[in-house]
């Protein structure tokens, strides 16, 4: 079967299509409503081990539970072992969530030069060496998972070492953004690396993918064509949380409904009601313009109604605007 019961070291979930960790999206209004949507797994966005031992505000906010996450993962990000392993006990105190990702993938430079995200895949020795102190630190008391790129550069494909790394250090799962760290999120994902990495994993963890999984489709033919335990949306769910709905009846039964547009209008109105709850009205007002451009996404007139989100900055704006469409249907 296509869709399919996954184990995560302890954790069992049900099915194997995943919300990724996704900055400045993944808060937790945004997993919750994935999670209504058929979401199997959620993973918060990623948060800096730095800001968590420094007793920072805002990366407990970002780590907080949403209401119907039965299991999620947490992902920190850091390139100090000592300092990811301190980050990972605070973790567990704050939220005992029941998973802690290690970010090895992020291309960003100001990420990068701090010896985090990206460098650990290019450093597979320190990879281990952060795996192995953050899994010393949880203790068994969650399962420690490892997100890689393909490599830094086409030059220096490294995924295979830092997966060894990676399993040498004891992580329950694999995921990869097979992406060189240079490419950041331009160009084409290489979904044969992936087939390679599950080969490499076979018989010991799960792996997963990420990249370039923006239809139910590209879900169907990445676990087809690579093998890998799940498949892991990111930008392809921005402003899309029906992405999960679609591939599960893709998957199960061969083809799947659309989802009409005064649904998706009423799923953001419930999005933008719960960001408010955590927030404020005018900061989720301001963050909602950008997915309700995407909730919108092929109503007539979108440009017009486009210019109008942009610039909505209260909640009875957004109804103005799109309650014209939720009574038409």
């Amino acid at each position: 079967m296509l869709y399919h019961p996954v184990k995560i070291g302890p954790i069992e979930l049900n099915g194997n299509l995943f919300l990724a960790p996704v900055a400045g999206y993944s808060d937790r209004s945004f997993r919750s409503i994935c999670i209504e949507n058929g979401a199997s797994f959620t993973y918060t966005e990623m948060v800096s081990a730095e800001a968590l031992t420094r007793n920072n505000l805002k990366t407990e906010i970002l780590m907080r539970r949403a209401e119907n996450e039965k299991v999620y993962s947490v992902q920190i990000f850091g390139g100090e072992p000592e300092r990811m392993a301190d980050a990972a006990q605070i973790v567990l105190e704050k939220t005992h969530c029941e998973c802690i990702d290690i970010n090895c993938g992020c291309p960003v430079p100001k990420i990068v030069k701090t010896g985090a995200g990206s460098a650990l895949t290019q450093n597979p020795q320190m990879l281990k060496k952060v795996a192995e102190a953050v899994i010393n630190a949880v203790k068994g008391r969650a399962a420690v998972t490892v997100k890689i790129r393909s490599g830094w550069d086409q030059k220096s494909i490294t995924f295979k070492e830092a997966a060894n790394a990676a399993l040498e250090a004891g992580a329950d799962a694999i995921t990869m953004h097979p992406r060189t760290r240079a490419q950041g999120y331009e160009g084409k994902s290489d979904w044969n690396k992936l087939s390679e990495l599950v080969k490499l994993a076979e018989g010991k963890v799960p792996v997963f993918g990420s990249g370039d999984l923006f239809t139910p489709e590209d879900a169907k033919r990445m676990i087809e064509e690579t093998g890998v335990d799940g498949a892991m949306f990111a930008r392809g769910a921005m402003g899309n949380p029906f992405i999960f709905t679609k591939t599960i009846q893709l998957l199960t039964t061969g083809s799947y409904e659309e989802i009409p547009v005064s649904e998706r209008l009423k799923t953001g109105f419930k999005e933008l009601s719960l960001l408010a709850a955590d927030t404020n009205e005018k900061s989720a007002c301001m963050e909602m313009r950008k997915r309700f451009c995407a909730y919108s996404k092929g109503i007539p007139g979108g440009a017009e109604l486009r210019q109008k989100t942009v610039h909505a900055s209260t909640a009875d704006e957004y109804h103005e605007i799109f309650d014209p469409y939720i009574i038409s249907g």
